[in-house]
């Protein structure tokens, strides 16, 4: 590995092939957990699927929260990053394969937490290799790039289920092979320069005003920050069309899945923008904490619809704005780590942020949506994605 000077920045040539594994990430479960997995159960379970989605869904949770954290852990004290991952993708690869045939409930359930083992033995590892060689005038840029992999990952599902792969057996393999072609070539010809300064350890972050604070506490913000809108987040990917059919029931479901689309796409070029501004001018957190922002009103004004457009709307506010605050997020994360020798233990629990939301929102929506509809989730909603602006406002403002 090249060995680069403090003022030197990471190669375009790694950082596109990093994004493009971190699409092939997106494109490892996106699919299966969104469409393939649903349908299957749909098929086996009949009047039961509802219940054996809720059970699967909860086992791989934790499962997932679980592994990130520990597989991240294990490529921290190995420093072997390339060949966690490598094993992860093999071995999620040839879960996923052994899944499709399954057709009970008990070993379906059990193949999910296995499978969900390796998936996060490859994407803890994966994200902690980030830390270790992109510098900080360059984790703009990233997050820009990491917007397309819920893109390409929502784009894989579609081709998927496509009638040119309508096989069940078809589409998991090409799921697997997709996932092989992006992930492996980072792998094989990735060759990043080397950072010494970004593996030293550190006590205070290289960030507006934020000495007054410590790198403890910013971290505890931007965590709590990313927990309060994926709340949001996975509340409105769950029930969007549910409310959207409140409002005009002629809805389809091609429609709702063309408006998600349009959010994913529009979000790439405006964290792409976001990005190179933060580096270029220093202000990394000042974007998320502008994204938090617009998300709660884009909530708020999703409470207030009363008509299809104006909900639309909304919601291509709110989700643009929460697509772009979680690509860069992801990326700024890094800054804020406080053991540079143990980013892949710190960012799997950065990840409860991904999986704590969807033991939590089911909850809330139980307790609110029965009894005062969805208005008042979504004010919630708004309230929280509020606070989280709130919580940055403090790393982000000038020095």
């Amino acid at each position: 590995m090249e060995q680069a000077k403090p003022s030197e920045s990471q190669s375009w040539h790694f950082l596109l092939l990093y994004a493009l594994a971190w699409a092939g990430g997106s494109i490892a479960y996106v699919p299966f957990l969104t469409i393939l997995l649903p349908a299957r159960v749909a098929d086996l379970a009949g009047d039961e699927a509802v219940s054996w989605l809720a059970q699967i869904a909860f086992a791989g949770a934790i499962a997932a929260s679980i592994a990130n954290i520990g597989f991240g852990w294990l490529s921290d004290i190995t420093r072997n990053r390339r060949g966690w991952i490598l094993a992860g993708v093999v071995l999620s690869c040839a879960t996923l394969v052994a899944a499709e045939p399954i057709g009970k409930f008990l070993p379906l359930l059990v193949t999910i937490v296995i499978w969900q083992f390796a998936l996060n033995m490859m994407l803890g590892p994966l994200a902690a290799w980030a830390g270790d060689c992109i510098p900080d005038h360059q984790k703009g840029t990233l997050g820009g790039l990491l917007a397309f992999a819920p893109a390409i990952g929502a784009l894989s599902g579609v081709i998927a289920t496509s009638p040119a792969i309508s096989a069940g057996a078809v589409q998991i393999w090409f799921v697997a092979a997709l996932v092989l072609l992006f992930i492996v070539p980072v792998l094989m010809f990735g060759r990043p320069r080397a950072f010494p300064e970004l593996m030293e350890p550190h006590d205070k972050l290289i960030v507006q005003n934020v000495a007054r604070i410590g790198l403890k506490q910013a971290a505890i913000r931007m965590w709590l920050a990313r927990l309060l809108v994926q709340i949001a987040e996975a509340a409105l990917f769950a029930y969007l069309l549910l409310w959207f059919r409140t409002l005009d029931s002629t809805i389809s479901d091609n429609t709702t899945a063309s408006v998600f689309s349009v959010v994913l796409v529009l979000a790439i070029p405006i964290a792409m923008i976001a990005g190179r501004l933060a580096d270029r001018y220093d202000r990394p957190i000042l974007p998320l904490m502008i994204c938090a922002g617009i998300s709660a009103l884009g909530l708020a004004s999703m409470a207030l619809a009363t008509t299809l457009f104006s909900a639309i709307g909304g919601y291509v506010l709110f989700g643009t704005a929460a697509a772009v605050f979680l690509s860069l997020h992801s990326a700024q994360t890094l800054r804020v780590l406080p053991n540079a020798g143990r980013s892949g233990r710190d960012l799997g629990l950065f990840n409860l942020t991904n999986t704590v939301p969807s033991l939590i929102m089911p909850w809330l929506t139980l307790l609110l949506v029965p009894y005062f509809g969805f208005a008042a989730l979504f004010a919630l909603l708004a309230l929280l994605a509020g606070i989280a602006s709130v919580l940055l406002l403090s790393l982000s403002v000038s020095k």
